[in-house]
């Protein structure tokens, strides 16, 4: 008779089983743990800059320690129309937040930053004499003896801008920044800068009367 070719299997020792049953339950946990690990990696990538977005969102009048910070505001500037060649002026009016002021363009002390207008302007129009207000002659608890020249609530700044004969008519956007520092009652805080912007229109020169001379009397023509 032939011998039969058919295995018989054999059966793995208590031991093994249970090693085989340890690594089986290993395989499934970090198959589970493969899609919870990147996702723990995005948020930990998400969650700060997440934080800094809502930090940055909030009102910029806060500092970090909760208290209110020092900031100036521009009014939205209208459209202001200027003849081509000739001179006109733009009036910017900004205001300073409750509670704080910031040194006038002329601060009586040589340490103290002035608040100062930069503009650039597009070209063929230049930017002309900027005017500042007087300040106001304050005296404050860090400095009692000594008066300073300041700019609280609201001032105005005058811009003279001079579009050349060759413009052509039509609007221009001028952008600029305004630097400025800014103090309480009790002590200044660092510098800063204020974007401004503003739109001028430019128009043509409205047409000249012609004035033509009286044509030459004869002499032989008697009254």
């Amino acid at each position: 008779m032939k011998s039969s070719n058919n295995h018989v299997g054999t059966c793995a020792s208590p031991g093994q089983a249970e090693r085989n049953s340890a690594s089986a339950e290993r395989k499934i946990t970090m198959r589970r743990h493969a899609g919870v690990f990147p996702a723990i990696l995005f948020l930990a990538i998400l969650l700060p800059a997440t934080l800094c977005a809502l930090v940055s969102a909030q009102d910029l009048d806060q500092d970090i320690s909760g208290r209110k910070a020092p900031s100036i505001t521009l009014s939205p500037p209208g459209v202001t129309s200027v003849t081509r060649g000739k001179p006109g002026k733009v009036e910017l009016r900004f205001r300073v937040n409750s509670g704080f002021h910031v040194n006038s363009n002329k601060p009586k002390s040589e340490f103290l930053i002035p608040t100062v207008l930069k503009l650039d302007a597009p070209t063929d129009i230049a930017v002309g004499k900027i005017t500042y207000p007087a300040g106001e002659e304050m005296s404050f608890p860090f400095s009692p003896d000594e008066k300073l020249s300041v700019y609280t609530g609201e001032f105005p700044l005058t811009v003279v801008i001079h579009p050349l004969a060759s413009v052509a008519p039509g609007k221009y956007l001028l952008r600029g920044e305004l630097k400025y520092q800014a103090c309480d009652n009790a002590a200044c805080y660092p510098p800063k800068k204020l974007p401004v912007e503003f739109e001028v229109k430019v128009v043509k020169a409205p047409p000249q009367p012609s004035h033509r001379p009286n044509p030459a009397q004869s002499p032989h023509v008697h009254g």
